[in-house]
């Protein structure tokens, strides 16, 4: 095995003094996430399941210009928009608490629609 395949993330979380907020540390890098106020936290800041959501937003962005330089396509700019939907009252698991939905709009600017299905549909490959 290749250790150019082989990636370790590591992120670190701890309690703070406002119920319901939370400090994470990735790296040399900290932010506060909120736990939503439907769970009595404060709301304020991005929520955990926001911070997901953003995760996979971002590596959409990232993979895809890695797929198009790779393919070299002549991919200019990309906006992901991605939204998620929990329905607490129909989950998905009894023991999970996990997104009902999940929709992904892939906007791409200096390829055809024919370039771009191919880019995204290569990204859902990875």
């Amino acid at each position: 095995m290749n250790d150019s395949n082989i990636r370790s993330y590591d992120v670190r979380a701890q309690s703070t003094d406002v119920f319901g907020r939370v400090l994470c540390s990735c790296r040399n890098h900290h932010f506060v996430s909120d736990g939503p106020v439907q769970n009595g936290c404060p709301g304020e800041a991005v929520t955990p399941a926001e911070f997901f959501l953003a995760g996979v937003a971002a590596c959409g962005v990232e993979l895809l210009e890695v797929i198009a330089k790779e393919k070299s396509a002549p991919l200019r700019g990309i906006r992901v928009k991605i939204s998620g939907g929990m329905d607490r009252s129909r989950p998905v698991r009894p023991d999970f608490a996990l997104f009902n939905s999940v929709h992904i709009d892939f906007e791409l600017e200096g390829v055809n629609e024919k370039q771009g299905s191919e880019l995204v549909e290569a990204f859902k490959k990875r």
